[in-house]
């Protein structure tokens, strides 16, 4: 079917639909992997997000659900220059349109990709629509973007609550505020029994389990708008307890110790992010997926200090909290998709807890 691409600056691109084909307003972001899109497809974060693939061929090796990162895909759209008509990969259990189909997850193809990301880099991520069918009310398109605002999605993917993975030694509360899958796994395979709390948790609830670690996942949205996860952070982080991160958890965190956060004029998004360890003076290729990072000048120096900056726009990637407790950061260690160059946090973190590193 026809289907048109239509940012809130009024720039169009016609091409044709694919997936499941109903007319979405989202947010527009570009991602630069050239692989690892099952994995995209099911991250959390990007609820209320339309991604649109700077790299030409998506769907030439299908969709295995073993590397699903959550139980469905959670983006509002998806945007490619090109579907292969052929998923060739002995593990592949499913084609790309039949499972956005089955997902009611809508699809655009045939446009310039290439040309859209540079817009979206140029004049900075905005809103936008997808319409199907050969008769479309341009004026109506404007008004649904302009009206569309984009909302707290960390309720409606936080779905773990309560969920108990691994059998290990060591106990680690994971607060859910959209976590990928492959975060649970890192942890179970270095010896952690991980319980699974939902976004809204209290501490209260958290301390009766008696966790001898904390997890702060990766979520969708602004940060600022999770009000009761920051409060119930200040209790995580005055409690002394070792705790780990990781993107939205990152951000809040600091949010909870007084700092700051600004949204980034297009985010980083793709598997190929350098950031520079500052103690080791030393550069890693990383996985990130976000849109918001904290403003370093805000946090107190007798707080936390930076331990990671992105070598692409000097933004902070990281933090080493001065209690010696809790650590952070912006990109994803756990990688998938994406390189595994940062894993060791996970075993830093084990090593933090007292735990086994593998």
């Amino acid at each position: 079917m026809k289907a048109l691409l239509m940012l809130e600056n009024g720039m169009t691109f016609e091409g044709t639909g694919f997936g499941d084909e109903h007319n979405v307003v989202s947010e527009i972001v570009f991602n630069s992997a050239m692989c690892g899109y099952p994995e995209l497809l099911t991250d959390p974060s990007y609820a209320g997000q339309s991604v649109v693939m700077t790299y030409p061929m998506i769907g030439n090796y299908g969709i295995c659900y073993q590397d699903a990162e959550s139980t469905r895909p959670w983006l509002s759209a998806y945007i490619v220059h090109s579907v292969s008509n052929v998923a060739s990969n002995f593990r592949c259990d499913i084609d790309l349109d039949h499972y956005l189909k089955r997902y009611q997850i809508p699809g655009l193809q045939g446009i310039d990709t290439r040309a859209l990301t540079r817009i979206l880099r140029e004049s900075g991520t905005m809103r936008g629509m997808i319409a199907y069918g050969d008769s479309i009310d341009l004026e109506a398109m404007k008004k649904q973007i302009e009206n569309f605002k984009m909302e707290s999605y960390v309720p409606k993917v936080s779905i773990r609550g309560g969920k108990i993975y691994g059998d290990g030694g060591v106990k680690i509360a994971l607060m859910d505020y959209g976590v990928k899958g492959n975060i649970i796994r890192c942890l179970t395979e270095r010896g952690a029994t991980v319980k699974c709390f939902p976004w809204d948790a209290s501490y209260d609830e958290v301390k009766e389990w008696k966790p001898d670690g904390i997890m702060l996942t990766n979520g969708p949205g602004d940060p600022q708008d999770c009000k009761k996860p920051i409060e119930e952070i200040k209790r995580i982080y005055a409690s002394g307890t070792p705790t780990f991160a990781i993107c939205l958890g990152h951000q809040l965190m600091a949010l909870a110790n007084g700092g700051d956060t600004y949204k980034l004029k297009y985010g980083h998004r793709g598997i190929n992010h350098p950031v520079k360890d500052l103690k080791a003076n030393r550069v890693y290729i990383s996985s990130q997926n976000h849109g918001f990072v904290v403003d370093a000048k805000t946090m107190d120096p007798k707080i936390a200090e930076p331990s990671f900056i992105s070598m692409n726009d000097g933004s902070i990637e990281g933090f080493d909290y001065k209690n010696g407790r809790v650590f952070t950061v912006q990109f994803h260690p756990e990688a998938a998709g994406g390189p595994h160059d940062t894993r060791f946090l996970f075993d830093r973190f084990m090593n933090l807890i007292g735990g086994a590193a593998l």
